[in-house]
């Protein structure tokens, strides 16, 4: 290609590959679903990515996987880049990236003092610690069926 063509890419494909990358802490969840994918910039093509926070160590392996699938899918040249501002925020997950949160047993992130259980619904739960399986989620307790669960913690 010429020095300062410009590449067309199809935003609409890639983006369909992203929605295939799982979450690798919660694979139930695309990373698109998170909302870590900002979007596709051109000239470079290049996916831009942002880390649900700066020192998050699932961040090499989404940059790993999104690269695989880009490489799987024929997108070898759409580079991929890492954004870390403005920071990750957990208005950033997709309504359907709740629903999945929600159906995968992870009460999803609100401005709320409780967390919804995610088994029965009931709003009678407590933070049991603010430390979960993972550092974006924190342990809670439902007081009606007893039942242990995470909540992503809002940031």
């Amino acid at each position: 290609m010429a020095s300062g063509a410009t590449t067309l890419i199809d935003t609409a494909a890639i983006m369909a590959v992203l929605e295939t990358v799982p979450d690798p802490e919660i694979p139930a969840l695309s990373i698109t679903d998170l909302g870590s994918v900002r979007g596709i910039a051109d000239d470079p093509p290049r996916v831009l990515v942002t880390p649900t926070y700066t020192g998050c160590p699932a961040t090499v392996a989404i940059e790993q996987m999104i690269r695989a699938a880009l490489d799987d899918a024929g997108f070898g040249e759409v580079k991929i880049e890492r954004l870390l501002f403005p920071p990750w925020t957990t208005d950033w997950i997709t309504p359907r990236g709740r629903e999945r949160l929600h159906a995968y047993g992870i009460a999803p992130p609100s401005p709320t003092a409780t967390a919804i259980c995610p088994q029965c619904g009931s709003a009678d739960t407590e933070e049991v610690s603010r430390f979960g399986s993972t550092p974006c989620k924190a342990q809670w307790r439902c007081k009606s069926c007893l039942e242990p669960f995470d909540r992503f913690k809002c940031h």
